[in-house]
Order: structure tokens, then sequence, then C-alpha cells
């Protein structure tokens, strides 16, 4: 893995994890990433930032290269996937987008379709945007981090070279024939 250059480091959003404290603490990749302080750890809605990009999987739109890659700030929403479905149904404040679809590597979600970490989700937005290094420094904390990437290099790769939204559908549609499409 290669370490992100300072200028990289500049370059990438400042990221944020909205803490619910819904999952085992041993478990919770945004513990962890806080505790290396990769993130800035979030304990009310009303503190994330108006103009940060937050990473919703019930927003209405994909996460795009541009989005990603000019967004300042980012958010990932930390909760238990049992209550993704309530906590979800509402909008949060900044630019709600969700990922386009990728397989999960966490060893609890192993395989499945967008049922990510919030690692995963960080990471892949990063991706996206063009800050691989970055996303892979996230990732590399986690024995099971550099699989997330080797299970999703190619449709993040495409994804990242996408030039809208409905590239990105098209490019998820070819990857992942069967996944539900908004």
């Amino acid at each position: 893995m290669e370490t992100p250059t300072e200028e990289q480091l500049s370059a990438a959003p400042k990221l944020f994890v909205y803490l619910m404290c819904q999952d085992d603490p041993k478990k919770c990749s945004s513990r962890k990433l806080s505790r290396f302080k990769l993130v800035t750890p979030i304990y009310n809605p009303r503190w994330i930032p108006r103009d940060a990009l937050v990473l919703n999987p019930s927003a209405q739109e994909v996460v795009t290269p541009a989005a990603a890659k000019n967004m300042r700030k980012l958010v990932v929403i930390d909760c238990s996937w049992r209550r993704a479905d309530q906590v979800f149904s509402k909008r949060f404040r900044g630019v709600n987008r969700k990922l386009p679809t990728l397989l999960a590597a966490n060893p609890v979600n192993y395989g499945h379709r967008s049922i990510l970490s919030s690692v995963e989700a960080l990471a892949a937005a990063l991706c996206i945007g063009g800050f691989w290094t970055v996303g892979e420094r996230l990732l590399s904390i986690f024995k099971w981090g550099p699989t997330f990437l080797n299970l999703n290099r190619e449709p993040l790769s495409d994804y990242s070279a996408a030039k809208n939204a409905e590239e990105i559908i098209r490019i998820e549609a070819e990857y992942f024939p069967n996944a539900p499409r908004s």
C-alpha cells in the first residue's frame, strides 16, 4: 500500500462520522477510524456540516466522480444495519448521495451487495473521487480492508471514470445486473 503524500492528504476531504452508537463497539469500524484519528466523530446530527457530502443509502442521487472530487467534507452515518430503514428514512443535513452498488468485504456482511461498513463506504467515495491512496489508507487498518478493494477494484475504477450519474447507473447495471435501481 502506498502511503498518501502530504499533498494528497491536503487535497482529500475532511472525514466525519456521525456515530449513532448502535453497534458493538468492538466491531465498529468508525470507532477504530476515530481511535486512529482518521475521522472526526460527530454525536449530534446538527453538527453535520451543511456543505458536506453525506453518504446516505436512501438518497435519490448517486455519488459521481465530479461531486466526490469537489467535496471538501465527507460524512458517513454509522448506525446498525438492523435500524438502517428507520435511520435513513430522514434526510440529513448536507448534500445526501448514495453509493453505487459494491460488494462488502467486512466479516459480518462479506459478499453482500451494498451492505458496507462505514470504512468501506468512506473508502468507496474517496476512490470514486480519485483519492485512492487515502481510501487505501483507511482500509489498511483492518485485516479485511484490502479485500474490499480487491473485490471492487474494477467497478470502482469504472465509477471513478464516469462522466455523470447516468453513466454510473449504466456501469452499475453492467457489473450488478440484478441490483435494485432507483
